[in-house]
Parts: structure tokens; C-alpha cells; sequence
């Protein structure tokens, strides 16, 4: 009779950050090996892991929130994982491989992985801390908003960039006046250029959104709640609700008490491990090659690298890519890819048809595309981004590459 074996005792993993891109690694890392740890995750909101991309329909009526949950509490169960939502860590002690939660529980781990997002830069202006001045990151925030626009009135937006011009769209389709005030000449600045970015301005002002361009707000009047928002040159704006969206910051200040190194966010390699080689992080919070994420393509990519390193089957490395930007505002068809800007060498493809509200500009380099930004019609957008990727040569197609896959193929 052979002597019983003693089962092999599981590994502790721990997740701090209960949002898509740690949810994403656990996936990842559930596929190649199930049984490899006990799962400890803990989540500073009181939800399940649900769509952040699908805030912006949220708050236009869109979606509900149903709609938009990825991992209801039942998933969590499903898969042996322990979810302590609501209660975010507040403490690593790397030296005992321990996590302290807000409430005090306290759980020991094998291997870290710390996906704790980033947060909403609030301009440190005077008022920024009124009652009705908040971001746009959450549910919480979504229904902040929509508990205002119950009452109409005014809504302010900072920041023209995506975000901005999202949530501007849902407060709008929710009843309020909504005016979008914009440090730089032209919206989007970061994604398109300026051509593109007149159009979008156009079609947005149709729809009946405000805009203030080249505005520098200094302050945000009130005495406990918003009343106004006050620029540089003196001019004021009546505001029953200011939304900052100009721009995120890693949330990196846990990992900076607990001595992980970091720059301007986690610093990862290509496997995205830290300095520590028990501590991964994936998402906006990371560093890797002195670039940081906003978008979800890099960050599925970084989940499918640092599962597979978590599961111990290592081969992995992380390489970054172009990332297509995308405006989900019903009615604005908008695409941009790579260096839309170009430089010495470059040249430039344009079709303009403004009658039908279509603009396309394609960046080449060599024979090569390097950006492409397109209003209006879009539908070729996902094969300029091929061909970006694949470093394609397009000399043959040349003449026709305007007119899209369609026309280019019936002549190969």
C-alpha cells in the first residue's frame, strides 16, 4: 500500500485594487493555473468589479449599472476568491508579507499584486474642495452627477480632453446647461489635430454644449457649495456642479509607504514585477519604460503578461503598442492612432468632404503609416491601426489608402 501524499498547500495571493485591470490578472491567471492560490482581494468601492469605460453611458442614460458589472459577488464565490469590498488596504509590511485593510484585517501573502488605478486631478484651485466640485472615476461620482442634473442648472467641465468631453455629453442628456472650459485652443489636443478638432467642436456646439477655450480658471466661488467658477480675466460663470477631467494621477502612495520604488507612478519591468519580486502591479498605476496607461488595450495586454508570470509560466514579456482612441458620445464618430503630428520626413494625407462631415489624415513615414485621425467615418479605423502594426508597406496602395480596405483591395 502506497503511503498517502500530503496535499500540496496553496499560495497566498493578494490584489489590492478590486478594478478591471487586477480582475483582468486574476482571469489571466486562473486560466493556465486554478489551483495555484488562495485569492484575497480588497477593493476600496462596495462593488464588484464593474466597466469604468462605461461610466460615460451610465451617466447618459445609456447603460444602467447592471449593464455595466463584470464580476458580481457570485463570480468572486464561483472561484474561491475572497473579496473584502468597501475595505482598502491602507498598509504593506513587505519585510512579513502582510496587508492591513482600513477595518484592521490583516492577511499575509506569497506573491502582491497591487492594481490600485489612479485618481481624478483636482486643479488646486481656490474652492476645489466645495460641496458640487468633484471628478469622474466612479459610480459614486456618477451618481453625484446625476443627483444634480435632477435639478438642472449649470454644469462646468474642466478639461476638453475625452473624459471631459464624455461626461459633458451625459450631463447635457440629463437636462443641464453644460459649458466645457479648456486650458488649450482646441479640444482633444492630446489625440487630434486641429482640423478634426474643429469639426468636433462644431458638432458638439449643434448638439447645445458651451465652450471656453484657452481658459484659465482661478477660482471656484462659493461658501460651502458651488455657486460659480472665475477665470483669469476676471469673467465668471454660474456653476451648480464643476467636474474636474483634467486628467489622472497614478494612485501610487501606498506603494510608496511600503518602499516599492516609483517615479512618476509603480516602476515595472517587462514581466510587470516591482523591485520586489514578490510584488507585481498592473494598470494606471504603473511605470514601464518611463510610460504610463490610461487605455484599456495596454492594460489587457499588461493582465495577460503578469497572469502568466503569477501562474509561473513565465514566458511573457510586455511590449507596448499604439492605442486607438475612440469618443463615445452618441452621434461623433471620432478615431485617432499613433503619431498624428508627424515630423521631419513626414508627409500627409487629407480628404476633406465637410458637406458630409468627414475628415481623414493619414501620417506616413517612409512607406509606411505611422497616424491616422478620422472624423466622420471611422469604419476603416481598425485597418489603418493593422497596418500601423504591422509596419505594412503601402506604396503599392498609395493613391487609393484614403478610401479605405474596400476600394484598396479590389485593386490589389
Amino acid at each position: 500500500m502506497k503511503p498517502a501524499i500530503a496535499p500540496v498547500a496553496r499560495q497566498s495571493l493578494v490584489v489590492i485594487g478590486n478594478g478591471m485591470a487586477g480582475m483582468r490578472t486574476v482571469e489571466e491567471m486562473l486560466k493556465l493555473a486554478p489551483e495555484l492560490y488562495d485569492i484575497t482581494v480588497f477593493g476600496a468601492e462596495p462593488h464588484g468589479n464593474y466597466n469604468r469605460i462605461l461610466l460615460s453611458p451610465l451617466l447618459a442614460g445609456e447603460k444602467n449599472i447592471d449593464d455595466i458589472m463584470l464580476h458580481t459577488r457570485e463570480w468572486y464565490a464561483a472561484n474561491g476568491i475572497t473579496l473584502h469590498a468597501g475595505d482598502p488596504v491602507v498598509h504593506i509590511d513587505r519585510r512579513k508579507r502582510m496587508v492591513r485593510s482600513q477595518s484592521g484585517r490583516e492577511v499575509w501573502y506569497d506573491r502582491l499584486l497591487l492594481a490600485t488605478g489612479s485618481k481624478p486631478f483636482i486643479v488646486p484651485v481656490p474652492g476645489h474642495k466645495l460641496a458640487g466640485v468633484i471628478g469622474f472615476r466612479d459610480i459614486q461620482d456618477v451618481d453625484t452627477m446625476l443627483e444634480a442634473a435632477r435639478g438642472g442648472g449649470h454644469a462646468v467641465v474642466i478639461g476638453g480632453g475625452l473624459l471631459g468631453l464624455e461626461a459633458a455629453n451625459g450631463l447635457l442628456r440629463r437636462g443641464m446647461q453644460v459649458t466645457v472650459v479648456h486650458m488649450m485652443d482646441s479640444l482633444m489636443n492630446q489625440q487630434l489635430d486641429k482640423p478634426a478638432a474643429l469639426l468636433l467642436k462644431s458638432a458638439l456646439e449643434l448638439k447645445g454644449l458651451r465652450f471656453l477655450l484657452e481658459a484659465h480658471t482661478s477660482e471656484i466661488v462659493g461658501d460651502t457649495r458651488v455657486k460659480a467658477v472665475r477665470f483669469k480675466d476676471g469673467k465668471e460663470i454660474p456653476a451648480d456642479l464643476v467636474v474636474m477631467a483634467a486628467g489622472v494621477r497614478p494612485n501610487i502612495e501606498l506603494a510608496q509607504s511600503a518602499g516599492l520604488h516609483c517615479e512618476r507612478a509603480i516602476v515595472v519591468d517587462d514581466t510587470l514585477q516591482t523591485y520586489d519580486p514578490r510584488v507585481y502591479a498592473v494598470g494606471e498605476c504603473v511605470q514601464h519604460r518611463s510610460a504610463t496607461f490610461g487605455l484599456v488595450a495596454p492594460i489587457w495586454d499588461q493582465a495577460k503578461v503578469c497572469g502568466a508570470h503569477l501562474a509561473r509560466n513565465g514566458h511573457r514579456r510586455y511590449v507596448q503598442q499604439a492605442t486607438p482612441t475612440k469618443l463615445k458620445v452618441t452621434g461623433v464618430d471620432l478615431y485617432s492612432v499613433g503619431d498624428f503630428i508627424g515630423g521631419e520626413g513626414s508627409e500627409d494625407l487629407v480628404l476633406r468632404d465637410p458637406r458630409r462631415g468627414i475628415y481623414k489624415r493619414l501620417v506616413l513615414a517612409g512607406n509606411r503609416i505611422a497616424g491616422a485621425v478620422l472624423y466622420g467615418d471611422v469604419q476603416d479605423g481598425p485597418w489603418y491601426f493593422g497596418l500601423i502594426q504591422n509596419r505594412t508597406d503601402i506604396s503599392a496602395m498609395r493613391s487609393r489608402l484614403l478610401f479605405g480596405e474596400a476600394l484598396c483591395a479590389q485593386a490589389a
